[in-house]
């Protein structure tokens, strides 16, 4: 019997497993900032934020309503936030501050941290969604993006129990598949979110069949979340089911019909795993962009389930801030690729490549860009009738027997177009 899908937020490691532990994690941040609401708050953006609340009534009732209601499906000790002054606070706190390693309640998005029974309630639902929420969150995340980007958040490559160069840390991250500077402070890094998008060495992870360009590879470290076949280019993607609608999660691309029938894979990451995406095959570049999205907004459509990140993933893929990067395989009988990097909660960076432009060719398992600061999923989209098989690591299990699927290993294999 298969174990019930855990909420990936805490599957990824991105919030801890037990809730206990999330909720005593926040007390600590509360108790640490005290009851003073004088003191001005250390980034504009946050008093932008203020504002907004202040002068919009129609936000201000998004706000202080979903701070008033405890989600009914969640087990919660207390409501911990008690007013939307200490929210913005908690935010603030955290545009100075870097994850830091815990070998058991690692916070590693401390933005979701602080807002994550928020997502769950009626108002904070509708709350995610309002443009002009949406809008300065998205301006929170750059800031603290800059932040991330700086020398000053250095500051936990460390040898400390908290630090990401403890012993344990370097086990668990496996830092020596990467490329670092081990006589270096801070491993040669400019900054978390270099560490964060760090590069594996040479060989760490080597191209699944090279020379057969019939083997479609991983373009990420993913465990396997979903695959869809005949996919339709209209569906309700908000609605219990989350069926894939090409038109959206491809952001109404030219391209949109070439997929119609086809065929969706999605996966998603460990906070500890690699960040980076390859392409899944050779080929040429056709078009690369991000489109923007929503951060924090989950579905709503699936009763006590649906607040979680696990029963949200379909829908996300088609709200969230994402990348699409279209690729003309070398391949016939696999034509046109989509490869869709998906940003969740805090990853409002998905960072392409500088290279990565139309008329680029590259090879199978080559570099495309990386995500940045928090938990992310992916989608690859294959047009009908190409993919024959898909490898057994990339059947998805849910429950503890999940297991991550390398990237640039073996993903799937394209029919022989000569076989039709």
């Amino acid at each position: 019997m298969t174990d019930e899908p855990a909420d990936l937020k805490r599957r990824g490691g991105w919030l801890p497993q037990d809730q206990d532990e999330l909720e005593a994690w926040l007390d600590g941040r509360v108790d640490r900032l005290g009851d003073d609401d004088t003191a001005p708050f250390r980034h504009p953006v946050i008093q932008e934020f203020a504002d907004l609340i202040d002068s919009d009534a129609i936000v201000r009732m998004y706000v202080t309503r979903m701070i008033e209601e405890v989600p009914k499906t969640r087990q919660y000790s207390s409501r911990h936030i008690e007013s939307v002054s200490q929210l913005l606070r908690l935010i603030d706190d955290v545009l100075a501050s870097a994850p830091e390693f815990s070998e058991g309640a690692m916070v590693t998005t401390p933005l979701t941290g602080i807002l994550d029974w928020t997502m769950g309630t009626t108002a904070g639902m509708a709350a995610y969604r309002d443009p002009r929420v949406n809008a300065i969150l998205k301006r929170i995340l750059d800031a603290w993006a800059a932040f991330l980007d700086s020398p000053d958040s250095l500051y936990v490559l460390n040898d400390s129990p908290e630090g990401w160069m403890s012993e344990t840390a370097r086990e668990v991250v496996g830092i020596d598949q990467f490329e670092h500077d081990p006589a270096d402070p801070h491993w040669g890094f400019t900054s978390w979110n270099d560490f964060f998008t760090r590069r594996l060495k040479e060989g760490a992870r080597p191209v699944a069949d090279p020379d057969d360009d019939a083997v479609i590879v991983s373009a990420c470290e993913s465990t396997p979340y979903r695959i869809s076949r005949d996919v339709a280019r209209h569906s309700e993607f908000w609605i219990k089911s989350q069926p894939y609608s090409l038109q959206d999660l491809l952001a109404n691309d030219e391209a949109v019909d070439r997929f119609v029938g086809g065929t969706v894979y999605q996966g998603f990451l460990s906070a500890l795993n690699y960040h980076r995406w390859h392409s899944p095959v050779a080929g040429t570049i056709v078009r690369a962009y991000v489109q923007p999205g929503t951060y924090f907004s989950e579905a709503d459509s699936e009763g006590a389930e649906a607040v979680e990140a696990m029963a949200s993933q379909g829908y996300l893929a088609h709200v969230a801030a994402r990348a699409i990067i279209l690729i003309q395989a070398d391949n016939p009988a696999i034509g046109l690729v989509a490869v869709v990097p998906v940003g969740m909660v805090e990853v409002s960076s998905c960072v392409i490549g500088d290279d990565i432009v139309p008329g680029r060719h590259v090879a199978k398992g080559d570099d495309l860009g990386c995500f940045q600061f928090g938990g992310s999923t992916e989608c690859l989209v294959f047009q009908p009738g190409v993919v024959q098989e898909f490898a057994l690591g990339a059947i998805p299990e849910h429950g503890p027997a999940a297991s991550v699927l390398k990237v640039r290993s073996r993903l799937a294999v394209a029919r022989d177009a000569r076989a039709g």
